[in-house]
């Protein structure tokens, strides 16, 4: 995959990943039942397609690789059931600027635990982050449902954060589709046991609801995301995916008349903005390179 390619794979996937949220509204079961409903329906979405490419599953499955895969896996089931607690409590955009967190928690995670250095501007970036938390945060009261619903969607942030990163310890030599399909079955097995309880109340359009997200949103987005990861840096991809929150957003106002408050949307912009300018800063070219 060329660096363009992978740029407009990780677009497709932040269009996708906006939509999330929406199916987390429009879903009426839990938390747990949505993400190994998603998590099922993409696995079989994407061991069809590496079927039909005549591709294996388990060619190329070592040890090493499993344990890799394993622990994505389990980061993935944890921002998955985080993410949806967060839109149940607190509504799509409170939990999708709470999500939006993630890059910040990519550069503290890469600086505590890959020991790689963090410049000045990097931590200003960190502080214009925490900044535009402040202020998305609708009160400091933890009895506003709406803030413990944001503080499940920063949990959401953080192990996707740790997902990002594992995710780029991958081996190379598996495609993006055994990834995808590996990762989102360790996420069935962990979530399913939890969610059991919900499939007497499921009607069947939020069956129809559950495949959309499982096939377009899960199979198709992850997909995308893993394969550009393959030649993007965790960071430069954090910056498109950054505006997952601008097309959750839109989405919720038009489909719920879900307005966040002018306090959130300047906090939510100050946020992604200081998430753009780290990425560009990541991108550009150093004058030695020129």
């Amino acid at each position: 995959m060329t660096r363009q390619r992978a740029l407009l794979s990780i677009h497709i996937a932040a269009v996708l990943f906006g939509l999330t949220g929406i199916f987390g509204e429009l879903i009426k079961a839990s938390a747990a039942f949505i993400t190994a409903g998603r998590a099922g329906f993409a696995v079989l979405a994407l061991l069809a397609f590496m079927r039909w490419q005549g591709a294996s599953a388990r060619s190329g499955i070592d040890r090493r690789s499993a344990a890799i895969l394993i622990t994505a896996g389990v980061m993935l089931a944890i921002h998955w059931v985080t993410f949806f607690i967060a839109v149940k409590v607190s509504g799509v955009a409170i939990a999708t600027l709470g999500f939006a967190s993630f890059p910040a928690f990519i550069t503290l995670c890469e600086w505590l635990i890959l020991r790689e250095r963090i410049s000045r501007a990097e931590w200003v970036i960190l502080l214009l982050v925490t900044t535009g938390l402040v202020l998305v945060t609708p009160s400091f009261d933890f009895g506003d449902q709406a803030t413990i619903g944001l503080m499940w969607a920063i949990a959401s942030g953080l192990s996707f954060a740790l997902f990002t990163l594992i995710n780029r310890r991958a081996a190379s030599h598996l495609s993006a589709y055994q990834v995808a399909c590996w990762e989102n079955l360790v996420v069935m097995l962990i979530t399913l046991p939890f969610g059991l309880s919900s499939v007497g109340s499921v009607s069947p359009l939020d069956w129809f609801w559950l495949a959309l997200l499982g096939v377009f949103c899960t199979a198709l987005s992850h997909y995308l995301l893993v394969s550009s990861l393959m030649v993007l840096k965790a960071r430069s991809a954090g910056i498109v995916i950054a505006l997952e929150p601008v097309y959750a957003i839109f989405f919720a106002a038009v489909l719920f008349a879900q307005y966040p408050s002018l306090r959130a949307l300047l906090g939510g912009a100050i946020m992604i903005a200081a998430i753009v300018w780290s990425g560009l800063r990541q991108t550009r070219p150093s004058p030695s390179s020129a």
